[in-house]
């Protein structure tokens, strides 16, 4: 899996052992969840998907329900962390495509160093032009 678009965000990790807290600060720094999202829309969907434990998806009116949003909010978060990569939408259902956390990270470093050995390479190749 490629990721097409991150926003790298450093910020100071919460000092505090709290699940919810390290997951909105990982996805906070990924660009997932940003503060015009005060009710938390997007990351309490992404937390749904992340604990759906069959792992064959949910619709849109599954994670409506299980949120309390409106299916548009919904949609509206989900087309976002489709843009991203993170979820596809296979037979009218949502699935996170990464197995874990984990294996996030593990794949927008993989897409970052790809991104930067190209950048590199384009760099090293207008550095000999300009001289």
């Amino acid at each position: 899996m490629r990721i097409s678009r991150f926003t790298i965000i450093a910020s100071r990790r919460p000092e505090s052992s709290n699940v919810n807290e390290e997951l909105q600060w990982l996805g906070g720094s990924l660009g997932l969840f940003n503060l015009r999202d005060k009710d938390k829309s997007c990351f309490r969907i992404f937390i749904i998907l992340l604990r759906e434990p069959k792992k064959k998806g949910l619709s849109s009116d599954e994670i409506a329900d299980q949120t309390g949003l409106t299916r548009g909010t919904v949609v509206h978060h989900l087309n976002k962390l489709m843009n991203a990569r993170l979820v596809s939408h296979q037979n009218n259902h949502y699935i996170l495509m990464v197995r874990n956390l984990e294996a996030l990270i593990e794949n927008v470093q993989r897409d970052l160093d790809q991104t930067l050995a190209e950048l590199k390479g384009v760099a090293r190749k207008i550095d000999r032009q300009l001289r």
